[in-house]
Parts: structure tokens; C-alpha cells; sequence
């Protein structure tokens, strides 16, 4: 009876949080209604606060750099979003390459393809729409990290027909000593072995990729908002089961000690005007994004400029990884809640058969090896790169 009364008291206060009142409403006295700063007030909580709720995703397809060839324009005209689809859609048509038979499954199939959007680059500043340049000290922690996985492939065909994975190595028929080593610091990609979980990538073992979160093609990208008094929570359903969620802690504490780090960071929000502002600190050094991980530092503002418009805009900050902040915007559409009524929990890790199969698998390979039945593994590519050079790998003309 106890476990029944919690499970309908839970129901009926997300219930309460999703209520908005449709009726006009003055905005809160700091921001005079109908002032740029002041939300409509047919978007205000019922306790007063501007309302965010909903289901948002990102319906166009946007490169987070803008391409070279875009190098001095912000914009696509018309005519050059109508051209890049026509030559997107192209890609969808075509058959399988070595590198989709590598990977088990044709990607034109499986990745979610969508329209042009307006900008050239998701990066707003630097006004380039480029990633500003690394530190002397995350290009030497970048070049270790590369060096240590271009020791573990010197001895495959990856290497021998100088593909692309081996840009940078050299090939050596005999296996580097270094297999035996640990990665210069915790691996995020995948490596070419497998002794443990740990040598796989990130997505491999249902890890998702956490904040910021800017979409993927795989499988697409949609946050749900939900707001109580004194409450806001984010529900990320991203790519092919990775969801999770955040708590945004509005209670105006400061952040947590530095001792103690998570995986989505600690977030810490307020309101400005019709603004959420959250700032977002204490990452785990397990984490990473182009990058940075425990130094990173984001301060994010989700703003609602319309019925079913949503801006996303968030400052990215890491001073022993880029040269300078840079910052990034989205403009999110509001999905139906009806259509989208029910929700199934992504269960990556529960049915994440591949990732035991992998590594008896290898140990399969181990094990005729020693018996002198089979090559030895650390001759095989195992990380799913393209051995190569003569496979034809079709780009995205948007990237």
C-alpha cells in the first residue's frame, strides 16, 4: 500500500509540474510585460516564473565549425541550403562501402538525416565559427593520447596500408611493448585492445557523453524540461539509448567542494529576465569534450522566444585546453507532448550484449594464439577503423 500511495504521489506531482496557465499573466516585476527581457504571458508558470517546459529537439542539421568554404559567412542563402540538401539526400541513395561492411550496418541507413539549417557553424563567437586553438599543454596531452593508440596499431593492416587511423604512425610488423602499458590518462575512444571494459570507448560502455550536449546523428538528440517551484530537471534522450537526466539546483548555494566531481558536472542555476542561466563546474576527469575535462566550466542560458521556440546558448570555458572561451547557440522546436506521451527508460547498459561479447571474444583470440592456432591480436585492428586507403568513405558536403 505504501509503495502504491508514492508511485500515484509521484504521478501527480509531475502532473502538477507540467501545468501552465494559458490565460494572460503578468511577468514578474523585474521585467515589465512586453519588454525584450519579459517572456509572453501566456509562458509563465502558474508560480510565476518563465516556463520552459516541454519536449525540444534541434530539427535542422547545423556543423558545430563552419567549413572552411563558408570561411567569411555567418548565413546560407537560400539557394546553398536547397543545394547541400539536394546533395545530402544524394547520400541516402547510395549503397554500402567497405567501411559500413567494417561497421556491420550501412550509416546512410542509420544515421538521422535533416534539412540544412540557417547558420553555417553552431559556434557563434569566435566570430570564425571555429574552435579557438588548444594550450601548449592540451596539445602535448593530445599528441600523448595519439601516440599511445598509434603504438597499439602499428602492427596491422591498418598501419601496413597507411590508412587514415594510422596518420601520423608508422607500421612495424612487431607488436609495441607498449600494450602492456596503461593509457596516458583515462581513454574516452576506443583502442586497439581489449583487456578490459575500460579499453573500449566511451559509448561502448553506455557512458553517454554528457554536457555540453549539442545532438547527435545517431539516433538524434531531445530534451525534456519539467519545472517545479524551486525546481527545474532536464531529461536528455540522446543517440541509441544513452539517456539521463540533470537536476538544476536553484537555491542560490554555491557550488560543490572541488574534492567531489560528476559525470554531468554540478549545475547551479538563477533567473535573468526570461533566462535560465545555469553554471556548471566539478566534472569528472573521467569525462571529455574536445578535450577538457575536469577544468571544464559552462555557463549555460535556455530562453524562450516563442510559443515553440527554444534558444540554447552556452560558454564554453577550459584555460589549460583552448586559448579562449567560445560559444555556442542553438535554436530548439517545441515536439508534441501527446505524441510523445510515452516514454520507454533507455536501457543501454542492460541489453549492452556486445560489450561482454567483446572481450571474450578476445580472449578467444588470446587463447588460439597461445595455442598456436590462430594470429596474434595485436596484429588485428580492433577498434572498427578502415584498413584501407582504398575505400571510399562519401563526406557529408555539410561538413
Amino acid at each position: 500500500m505504501r509503495e502504491r500511495f508514492l508511485g500515484s504521489t509521484i504521478v501527480v506531482a509531475i502532473a502538477a509540474a507540467a501545468t501552465v496557465i494559458l490565460v494572460p499573466i503578468p511577468a514578474p516585476a523585474q521585467a515589465p510585460a512586453g519588454s525584450a527581457t519579459a517572456p509572453p504571458p501566456t509562458l509563465i508558470t502558474p508560480w510565476g516564473e518563465p516556463d520552459l517546459q516541454g519536449i525540444w529537439t534541434d530539427e535542422f542539421d547545423t556543423p558545430l565549425q563552419r567549413p572552411a568554404k563558408y570561411a567569411n559567412q555567418e548565413f546560407f542563402t537560400e539557394a546553398q541550403r536547397e543545394e547541400l540538401d539536394k546533395e545530402r539526400s544524394a547520400l541516402l541513395d547510395r549503397r554500402a562501402t567497405e567501411r559500413d561492411l567494417a561497421d556491420a550496418y550501412n550509416l546512410a541507413v542509420f544515421l538521422s538525416t535533416k534539412r540544412t539549417g540557417v547558420r553555417t557553424s553552431r559556434i557563434v563567437d569566435p566570430p570564425n565559427g571555429r574552435i579557438p586553438p588548444l594550450t601548449s599543454e592540451a596539445q602535448k596531452a593530445a599528441a600523448a593520447d595519439r601516440e599511445f593508440r598509434l603504438a597499439l596499431l602499428q602492427a596491422t593492416e591498418t598501419c601496413k596500408n597507411k590508412a587514415a587511423a594510422c596518420a601520423g604512425g608508422k607500421y612495424d610488423p612487431t607488436p609495441s611493448p607498449r600494450r602492456a602499458e596503461a593509457p596516458p590518462r583515462y581513454t574516452t575512444v576506443a583502442i586497439n585492445r581489449h583487456d578490459g571494459p575500460e579499453d573500449g570507448n566511451s559509448g561502448l560502455r553506455c557512458l553517454t557523453g554528457g554536457l555540453p550536449e549539442f545532438g547527435t546523428a545517431f539516433g538524434g538528440s531531445f530534451r525534456r524540461i519539467v519545472q517545479t517551484p524551486g525546481g527545474v530537471s532536464i531529461f536528455y534522450d540522446v543517440g541509441q539509448g544513452q539517456g539521463w537526466q540533470r537536476n538544476i539546483v536553484m537555491d542560490g548555494s554555491p557550488h560543490l567542494p572541488t574534492h567531489m566531481r560528476q559525470w554531468y558536472g554540478d549545475s547551479r542555476g538563477h533567473w535573468d529576465g526570461n533566462s535560465l542561466v545555469i553554471d556548471v563546474t566539478n566534472f569528472s576527469p573521467k569525462t571529455d569534450y574536445q578535450g577538457s575535462r575536469e577544468n571544464l566550466h559552462l555557463v549555460e542560458r535556455w530562453t524562450r522566444t516563442g510559443p515553440t521556440s527554444l534558444e540554447y546558448a552556452v560558454t564554453i570555458e577550459d584555460s589549460t585546453v583552448w586559448i579562449l572561451p567560445w560559444t555556442v547557440k542553438q535554436e530548439f522546436s517545441k515536439q508534441s507532448d501527446q505524441e510523445n506521451r510515452i516514454y520507454y527508460e533507455p536501457r543501454c547498459v542492460e541489453g549492452n550484449y556486445a560489450l561482454p561479447g567483446l572481450l571474450r571474444g578476445r580472449r578467444m583470440e588470446d587463447l588460439a594464439f597461445a595455442e598456436g592456432r590462430g594470429p596474434d591480436p595485436a596484429t588485428k585492428n580492433s577498434t572498427g577503423a578502415i584498413v584501407n586507403t582504398a575505400a571510399e568513405v562519401p563526406q557529408d558536403p555539410l561538413q
